[in-house]
This record gives C-alpha cells, structure tokens and sequence, in this order.
C-alpha cells in the first residue's frame, strides 16, 4: 500500500475493501492453489484460486480416485469419487490460502462456467466463505441464484465485449443482483480460454481495451450504475505503464495471469515455469480447445503434434462411450461428444502434465507479451513492486 500511494495509481475497492488494483487470474489445471493465491492476498490484493481438478494437489485423493473399473456402474462410482474428491480439494486449499493470507487481502475462486461441476464448485467455495467467485468461458446468468445465500460474497463475471457486459447485466438486474466487478478480458491478448466465438474473431477491435472500456462505462453511466460496478482490464498486462493507461481508460484495476504462473509462490512444477518463461510471443499458437473456445498456448512439442494430427482426429470423430478420465471434467466435449470442429484431446490430461512440468505431454496455456522479468522465476512481492513503481522511482533507486 506504501508503494501505490507513491506510485499515483488508484486502489481498486471491491465490496467494503480496499485492494492494490493487480489482481491474479486463476489458471488451472492446479496452477493456482493456496500457495500462490495465499500469498498474493497476503500483500493486500486480490489471490484467486482456479477450481478445476484441485485433488491433484492431494496425494490421498490422488489414490482415491486413481482406478478406472470397466463397466457402466464403475464408471457412474468413479466420476462421483472425483467429483467429491475435488470439492474436498477444494476446500481444502480455501482453507490453507486463508492461512496463508492472514486475513489479508481478498480470496477468490475461479469457475469455469464451461465445467461439468460449475454449480457444486461455485456452491461449495460459498460454503467455504470464500470472498469472491469469478466465472469466465461462457455467460454465469445463474451466478445470482447459485450465490443467493451468500449475500456478502462478491460476484465477478469474466466478459470480453460491451455487449456481453449488456446482457449480463440486464438479466442479472431481474435476478435483483447486479455485478461486484466485471473483468474485461482481451482475446487476443490473454493467455489460456479466450472470449471469442473463433479463432478470427480474436483480432476484432471490438475488443480492444480503448473500445470496450469506454462503451462499457457509458452502458453503465446510462444505467445509473458506473460507480457500482469496478471495471478491471485483463489480457497482456505487464507493467506499470499498461495499468496506469488502463486506469486513465477507466478501469479501476488489472487482472494478470502470466506473470503470477512464473512466481516462486505458484503452485505448478519449476519445469512449467521455465516453459512460460523462455516462451516469446512468435512461440505462441492459438487453436480450438476442447471446449470449444479459442485458446492460446505454448508451441511445445506435444502441441504441434496435435495440431499437425488434428485434421485427421476431427475426421473420425465420434460420441465416446465415456469420458477419458470418467468425471466429465467439461460440460460439452469435442472429445467425448464427438464434436468434429472442436478440439480432440483430454485436456485435463495435458493441463496435468503441464502442472508437473511435463514438456513433453503438457499443453502450456499463456499470455501474449514480455513478462516483467524476462526468464527469470521471482517473487509475488517483487512482482508486485514492480508493477506497483513508476520507470522513474525505480531508475532513483537504482
């Protein structure tokens, strides 16, 4: 808080807090637990947590869950077992980055609306007290119904485009809920699951932060609402410079990923790290994921051999059986549904194997841009200083 003061740049206030306006994105599989969202809302900011697949963190629920049994009924046990499994996990790492923050800051869970267990997940981080739930990767028009319980949890949708914003809003103000902030997150710029119908739309300037900043506020302005509801720019954020013009835009803080994936405090293997690192913005591809979203991540060498493989896999693609894994991590699967556009590999594998720094096997989701200190693995709170302090203190004080 000393540093922003002297940096010119203002607090971002969400709820009854008062927060360093850099919040930390949730990245799963498991890239950001307790360790990382902990620590981040120990310096006073916002630390999220990503919900998806967090017993991999737990060796115990790990063995739990780790036998597929042929059979309808085996499978029917098994997706119930690790479904339980992750809502335990989950609880689990609310509680330990509760810990880890001393009661400082603001703790969030990241929902994929996408998932298969959105509503037990968002439920059950409610349950937890957690302080915020975020949800991207689609439209959380139920958010308000699920949260109804929890009047003082802050909800946070992630959109892309001011007319998404629009009717987010439109249909929650009949739920009698409005938005605690709306993150606006660039697809052409953000790393993982992009807002975009397809890969062409991503360069669209209907996204461009000078765009959809400005139409958002007077959507809201006009609403009467603009002094309820924080903007916060997400997408290729790396430095002071970006969030000071942000603000000047009119959002009133930042959300990064990227540059949280490679501190010493997030929760994924040293080898996962490296591969964002060393990463250059000419080694990244966008693809269809699974899901059906556009994405964006390192071009490893498991990655461009499913791309290269991909004409031919979307060729005989067809409805499974069962899910790879059992749990049906994701509501709709171009995997397991047989959706022949959509992309045709188990993503919670790979974003498993990127977690334990797998190159070979992993996919690396990342976001467009130099990080702030270039190859090299530092801190949560170096990182935040250096984002928090003007070019011109930090050349006095070297």
């Amino acid at each position: 808080m000393a540093l922003l003061a002297r940096s010119g740049l203002a607090p971002l206030r969400l709820g009854a807090r008062t927060l360093l306006p850099v919040v930390q994105g949730g990245m799963g599989v498991g890239v950001s637990a307790n360790r990382l969202a902990g620590s981040v809302a120990a310096l006073g900011a916002m630390g999220t947590i990503s919900s998806v697949d967090l017993r991999r963190h737990h060796p115990d629920l790990m063995a739990r869950t780790r036998d597929l049994a042929p059979g309808e009924a085996a499978t029917r046990q098994a997706k119930e077992d690790i479904n339980a499994a992750n809502l335990e996990a989950l609880a689990r790492e609310i509680a330990a980055a509760r810990q880890r923050s001393g009661g400082r800051g603001l703790l969030a869970i990241n929902v994929m609306r996408a998932v298969g267990e959105y509503a037990p997940s968002v439920t059950r981080a409610l349950e937890c007290g957690i302080d915020a739930v975020v949800v991207g990767a689609g439209l959380p028009l139920d958010l308000p119904e699920l949260a109804q319980d929890h009047p003082d949890a802050l909800l946070v949708p992630i959109l892309s485009d001011a007319r998404g914003v629009q009717l987010l809003v439109r249909k929650w103000e009949r739920r009698k809920r409005l938005p605690d902030a709306i993150v606006i997150e660039h697809p052409r710029l953000a790393g993982g699951h992009l807002g975009a119908a397809k890969i062409a739309d991503l360069g669209d300037p209907r996204f461009d932060f000078e765009n959809v900043i400005p139409q958002t506020l007077a959507f809201l302005r006009a609403a009467g609402i603009e002094k309820q509801i924080p903007l916060i720019a997400a997408g290729g954020i790396r430095r002071f410079e970006d969030i000071a013009r942000l603000q000047a835009l009119g959002a009133s803080g930042v959300q990064l990923g990227t540059p949280f994936a490679v501190t010493q405090e997030c929760d994924a293997h040293d080898g996962f790290k490296q591969v964002l690192a060393e990463a250059r913005d000419e080694d990244l591809v966008e693809f269809t994921s699974v899901a059906g979203l556009p994405a964006r991540a390192v071009a490893t060498r498991w990655l461009k051999g499913y791309l290269k493989a991909e004409p031919k896999l979307q060729g005989v693609a067809h409805v499974k059986p069962r899910c790879t894994l059992a749990f049906d991590c994701l509501a709709q699967c171009g995997l397991r549904d047989g959706f022949a556009t959509w992309g045709q590999f188990c993503i919670d594998t790979q974003l498993a194997a990127a977690l334990r720094g797998d190159v070979k096997k992993g996919l690396f989701f990342r976001g467009v841009g130099e990080l702030p200190f270039g190859a090299q693995i530092r801190s949560v709170r170096e990182l935040m200083a250096r984002l928090l302090t003007r070019p011109a203190d930090a050349a006095l004080a070297a």
